[in-house]
């Protein structure tokens, strides 16, 4: 066991995947001398060289179309795109080749391609730097969609999407960047769709994934002080859902709070009550209650605190579903 950052858990199974792999590719803004925004690339262009590891230009079109290349020509290429709002210049090629090249090829074309994207607030950043573009992904059929919330997923979990011949859209929660927790670089870790039951409760479930899993698990904790049980699930995948282990909570506490930073409207929340509902109907005690962002661009920073969601208002949803 290693205790380290996610940042720094990143930048290990980054460094892990290049060793074992010559194909794998890293590009992106500033990732290379500078090491990217947050870091997370440091060391690896000096290591691997300017051909593995490449600073690209200011252009996430670009960016992300010379990668479409480069995969249909054999190669692994991750890049980064170094904020979350920086990501909508890359969108219709993200949905138009990225996502739909393996089924337009019908299937002789595979498209092994990692798009790793910082993506919530709390670090009281300028506009563009702080959303949830997850839904837009996890709506568009072809594409993979998965968060890390601990450096041990962060580990293994980007090492486990380069190796797929599959594009994953891999959205890394920027504020739990220097988090630290153990991890061990020796042991077999879980499937990459695979959710997690990270707390276990026995009278309301919680949904969560990437930054907001590190809110539920406060939730939870300050509930019990008040002898309230609250079941933490991290869904670790956004598209596809693990709903095998979300049906199985949901048939022991009879109750479920989807909680993500992106609005509410249309946001995963919705699709989770959706599923639960049509799959879990008898077992439930309430109906499945959403907590998340407002339906309003993102806020100035100095008034962030009161957009994300907090362990007060997963708590009201949590007194909300119990009144039923």
């Amino acid at each position: 066991m290693t205790k380290m950052t996610m940042g720094k858990a990143l930048n290990a199974g980054l460094r892990r995947a290049l060793e074992a792999d010559p194909k794998v590719v890293l590009a992106g803004e500033d990732i290379g001398k500078l090491g990217g925004v947050f870091r997370i690339t440091e060391g690896l262009q000096k290591d691997f060289g300017e051909d593995r590891v490449i600073d690209s230009p200011l252009a996430e079109s670009g960016i992300v179309g010379t990668a479409v290349g480069m995969a249909m020509r054999g190669y692994r290429p991750v890049v980064e795109i170094q904020f979350d709002g920086f990501v909508y210049p890359a969108y219709n090629q993200i949905v138009a080749q990225v996502a739909k090249m393996h089924h337009r090829s019908r299937g002789l074309v595979p498209m092994p391609m990692v798009i790793r994207i910082p993506f919530g607030g709390g670090i009281g950043a300028v506009e563009h730097h702080s959303e949830s573009p997850e839904a837009y992904f996890a709506h568009t059929a072809g594409l993979k969609v998965v968060s890390c919330s601990n450096p041990s997923d962060a580990y293994w979990m980007i090492q486990q999407a380069i190796a797929l011949d599959d594009p994953v859209i891999f959205l890394e929660p920027k504020r739990r960047y220097h988090e630290k927790g153990e991890v061990d670089e020796a042991a077999t870790p879980a499937p990459l769709h695979q959710a997690r039951v990270v707390r276990e409760g026995s009278e309301v479930t919680l949904l969560a994934y990437g930054p907001m899993v590190k809110t539920c698990l406060d939730a939870a904790e300050a509930a019990a002080e008040e002898g309230r049980s609250l079941e933490v699930i991290d869904l670790r995948s956004v598209s596809p859902l693990d709903m095998q282990t979300v049906a199985a909570s949901v048939q022991r506490t009879g109750r479920v709070v989807t909680v993500h930073e992106a609005p509410v409207n249309l946001g995963l929340g919705a699709e989770l009550a959706a599923r639960i509902t049509e799959q879990c109907f008898y077992s439930l005690e309430a109906p499945v209650l959403r907590v998340g962002g407002f339906d309003t661009p993102y806020p100035p920073a100095r008034l962030e605190d009161h957009y994300l969601p907090d362990l007060d208002r997963v708590l009201d949803a949590v007194d909300r579903s119990l009144s039923y």
